[in-house]
């Protein structure tokens, strides 16, 4: 148990040790209130158990959100350290070695790719600074969305098992337009997509869709991938929480995607939820009204 749990529960089992002797004390001395003595113990335990508990349940998501700040660092520290060591190393190589022209097309675009997972996490960090500060203002404009969905898609498109197969497959209704912030909504779309992308194994399809039904707009994303439990539904929109063991995880991530998805979200008065896929994965459901 946690130092912080022992002094609390040491000092809540004192404080009802000496209620429970002063009304023992009490009661013999003046035996003809020993109603109005338990009546009010009763108040006095029923007020110190109901705080004790609020005060358990305020120390614990402390510690937790404490943990998680602390596995933030230590995945922000790993997602910074790899694409740059990637990049360091393709551009030792482009500078030692006696490389064809197709060969340092393949490494810039490696480089290219890195650099681009650097700038998400920027901007992720960034994002979520700005929406905790209140600094943002989401101004609005009319977004083509289909565009938005597109290009994103398009800029994470991996070829996968060959050349002929794709990770992502976009069923994009046109001309779906809808009043929003462009900055922030393509950060959600990236989020979504790069997630599942994230989260599924090698040669698994990931399924965006983005359609009118109704007066509703309508975007989902589905992987493959290893889902979501029940118990942790509830959490994923969370600030630095990540889905899983911490002391086994092997994904990586810094916990803030689905935070910023869902504060953006809300600030579109649109909603999200998240579902079983079948047989495997998880549903991500954005409708935008």
């Amino acid at each position: 148990m946690k130092r912080p749990f022992v002094i609390f529960y040491v000092l809540i089992t004192y404080a009802l040790a000496q209620l429970f002797w002063w009304g023992i004390m009490l009661v013999p001395a003046k035996p003809h209130k020993l109603g109005m003595i338990c009546g009010e113990l009763s108040v006095f335990v029923f007020i110190l158990i109901l705080g004790a508990i609020s005060l358990h349940r305020s120390i614990n998501k402390e510690i937790q959100l404490r943990q998680r700040q602390k596995n933030f660092l230590l995945s922000v520290t790993h997602e910074l350290k790899s694409p740059l060591a990637s990049i360091k190393l393709f551009l030792q190589t482009m500078q030692k070695r006696d490389l064809t022209p197709a060969q340092r097309i393949n490494f810039l675009d490696k480089c290219l790719q890195d650099i681009e997972r650097l700038d998400d996490l920027v901007e992720n960090m960034l994002m979520a600074t700005k929406i905790d500060g209140q600094t943002y203002t989401f101004p609005k404009e009319k977004v083509n969305l289909s565009l938005l969905v597109d290009g994103v898609v398009n800029r994470l498109q991996i070829n996968k098992c060959d050349n002929t197969q794709q990770i992502i497959n976009a069923e994009i209704e046109p001309q779906v337009e809808i009043m929003g912030d462009k900055f922030t909504l393509t950060s959600v779309v990236n989020n979504l997509i790069e997630n599942a992308v994230k989260y599924s194994a090698p040669c698994e399809t990931v399924d965006v869709k983005l359609f009118h039904k109704g007066d509703e707009v309508h975007l989902t994303v589905a992987d493959q991938g290893i889902g979501i439990a029940d118990s942790e539904k509830a959490h994923i929109f969370d600030k630095f929480y990540r889905v899983g063991n911490e002391d086994t995880r092997n994904t990586k991530g810094t916990g803030l995607g689905l935070f910023i998805v869902k504060q953006v979200l809300d600030k579109h008065e649109a909603t999200i939820h998240v579902r079983d896929n079948r047989p495997k994965g998880s549903v991500f459901e954005v409708v935008f009204g």
